[in-house]
């Protein structure tokens, strides 16, 4: 039941923060959306700065857990765009993404956080020379993504499969522009 009522709370920080920020968070919001007391949030996590902590650790072990998840029966370049594919999913979920419109500066700031932190995760699924350089493109796309958010995933897709050197794929986005012209 323990690892149940933190992995509730920290789930329904998520969704208190997509609508309030973390300036605006409020516990007992937080308490709330995860179905406990506030005495049983303050055992858990005795502050807002505790819970935000967590909460960051917890969204790290979620993209982590979900990229080991996905690469569990694929190897090679199949991992490679297995991983890609994670991103473009594991973005429409991120907290970040939701908090753009809400708290700007506190993407930022968690943006320059998590840049260095995503780019060794991703690093030994680059190749070559170059690896480094392509682990930190594709990471400042996803990024991006998240600061400026789009609605087409084929092409998110798109750019980070050609910023690790895949070969490009048709997308509806192509097709569209095509029509379009």
């Amino acid at each position: 039941m323990t690892v149940g009522t933190r992995e509730r709370i920290l789930a329904a920080t998520l969704d208190v923060l997509g609508r309030a920020g973390p300036r605006r968070l409020s516990l007992s919001d937080v308490a709330a959306a995860a179905g406990v007391s506030r005495p049983t949030l303050y055992r858990w996590f005795p502050s807002k700065e505790a819970l935000l902590e967590a909460f960051g650790a917890y969204e790290q072990a979620q993209f982590d857990g979900g990229i080991a998840a996905v690469i569990a029966d694929v190897a090679g370049t199949e991992q490679l765009e297995a991983v890609l594919r994670f991103i473009v999913d594991f973005q429409q979920s991120s907290s970040l993404s939701r908090m753009v419109e809400v708290e700007p500066e506190y993407v930022l700031h968690q943006m320059a956080r998590v840049l260095p932190v995503t780019r060794e995760r991703l690093l030994p699924y680059f190749a070559g020379p170059n690896r480094f350089t392509i682990a930190t493109v594709v990471t400042r796309i996803a990024l991006s993504h998240m600061l400026l958010p789009d609605d087409d995933t084929d092409l998110f897709l798109a750019e980070l499969r050609s910023a690790a050197g895949l070969e490009a794929r048709r997308t509806r986005s192509r097709r569209r522009l095509r029509r379009a012209r």
